[in-house]
């Protein structure tokens, strides 16, 4: 448009554009055939598209988002063109679930690999390096399972879809306090092993006397604190 053809008081382009008033009736009957389609499609994708999304799920959806706006909207698109788009995203997400389910190396491509982060009590810091995890959001994982300290976790797993699963110890040792370090009066009332020191790094507990001054044994880091008693 030109800039003269522009000012505030235009009602008609502010709340339709170019577009004529007979065009809402359009776009209402446009939206319900695209709504339905879309009921369809979501339908066909299966429950998965429900629940906890993967990569190639979020990529589907942020797809049908696109594919069904324009025929809705715009006067000079066909609604075939998007029903067409629509089916597209269903036979690939399909096809890809199928491949994806007769090989292994195409579902860890597609979805990730599920990743290590703490075995038998020891944070395993070259997997969270790999998945780009910190600390403390191991800690936070494990504190909403009600978790204290790393002696209670046998395993903990970050999941190809991001969630995490733990499985804890059935006879918990001393371990690294998982409480945030901020919380020092929760700290003060943790029941602290005498006999175990804990490496601040990577969880890891050698008994007191060989920890003063000493690298870890495990991550070769010097900073050690309390374990907390099991």
């Amino acid at each position: 448009m030109k800039k003269e053809e522009i000012y505030l008081g235009d009602w008609q382009r502010l709340l339709l554009g170019n577009s004529p008033w007979e065009f809402m009736l359009e776009v209402f009957i446009r939206t319900i055939i695209i709504y339905v389609a879309l009921l369809i499609t979501w339908r066909l994708l299966g429950k998965r598209m429900n629940a906890q999304l993967t990569i190639t799920e979020l990529a589907v959806m942020i797809t049908l988002g696109g594919i069904a706006s324009v025929p809705m909207q715009l006067p000079d698109k066909g609604i075939l063109l998007g029903i067409l788009g629509l089916a597209c995203a269903v036979i690939f997400q399909r096809g890809y679930n199928y491949l994806t389910f007769k090989s292994r190396k195409a579902e860890v491509l597609a979805y990730g690999d599920v990743g290590l982060l703490v075995k038998d009590g020891v944070l395993q810091l070259d997997q969270m390096r790999e998945y780009n995890i910190s600390k403390e959001q191991v800690f936070a994982g494990l504190r909403s399972q009600k978790i204290l300290h790393l002696g209670e976790v046998k395993r903990a797993y970050l999941e190809s879809s991001g969630l995490f699963s733990i499985f804890k110890e059935e006879d918990p040792k001393p371990g690294l306090s998982v409480l945030p370090e901020k919380d020092e009066q929760l700290h003060q009332s943790e029941p602290q092993d005498n006999t175990y020191a804990a490496c601040l790094h990577c969880g890891n507990i050698v008994k007191q006397t060989k920890f003063n001054k000493q690298a870890c044994p495990n991550c070769q880091e010097h900073t050690w604190t309390y374990a907390v008693a099991a």
